[in-house]
């Protein structure tokens, strides 16, 4: 008798298809705030401790000069403007007066067109005070949120505890290595700082205020902080 007939091996189809893996995304999205040129570091959803926010504002500073100080603080009186003393911020309609050196008033009012801040004052206080565009040579930071006073004493030797450097105070300093002036008020801290210097400083908030979440706000003008009045 023949051999049992032997059958073929099963035929091996192809294995399984493999797809491509899993599409892989883009990550998100981390662009750099183009308002402020620092990106913000707070998470979707997650609370920020602090907000960093551009004012905008015209700012002129008007030197008294000598003897005339009385007739200069009588002219911004007729203006409804308070003049402060050294170490004090007054607040008027869409308008802010900060004074950190004597006989001197850095006067923040909301933005105009090119001068007219400027020529107003220099035409009405000729006589006794000198008035210099200060605009475009500082810049100004509106901070707010809960985490401030930690992220500030991280790079400011200044003690801004509320029960040493109430609301109304203002001063001169550095910060990070830059000149600023820091003014406390009711609602929030405004910076002045040389526009030279402004993206280190913003830049420097930014990492300082990573651990308890950064973000960038809206930009604001005076008019919005001035109805804070302050001592």
């Amino acid at each position: 008798m023949s051999a049992p007939e032997q059958n073929s091996a099963p035929s091996t189809g192809s294995g399984p298809s493999t797809g491509s893996g899993p599409s892989t995304g883009a990550g998100p999205s981390t662009g750099v705030d183009p308002s402020t040129g620092v990106e913000p570091s707070s998470g979707i959803g997650a609370p920020a401790g602090m907000s960093c926010a551009r004012v905008q504002a015209d700012i002129i500073e008007l030197a008294g000069l000598r003897e005339r100080t009385q007739v200069l603080k009588a002219l911004a009186a007729r203006r409804a403007l308070p003049l402060p003393p050294v170490g004090w911020v007054a607040a008027a309609r869409d308008t802010l007066v900060l004074c950190v050196r004597p006989q001197r008033w850095l006067v923040l009012s909301v933005p105009a067109a090119a001068g007219v801040a400027l020529s107003g004052w220099r035409a009405a206080g000729a006589a006794c005070a000198a008035a210099i565009e200060l605009s475009s040579g500082l810049s100004a930071l509106h901070l707010a949120g809960p985490a401030v006073l930690e992220v500030l004493a991280r790079g400011c030797r200044l003690d801004l505890h509320p029960s040493a450097f109430v609301a109304g105070s203002v001063a001169a300093t550095s910060m990070a290595q830059v000149q600023v002036i820091i003014a406390a008020l009711p609602a929030g801290w405004l910076l002045l700082t040389p526009s030279s210097t402004a993206q280190h400083l913003r830049e420097w908030l930014a990492a300082a205020a990573a651990p308890f979440g950064f973000a960038v706000g809206a930009n604001v003008t005076v008019g919005s902080l001035s109805g804070e009045r302050t001592p």
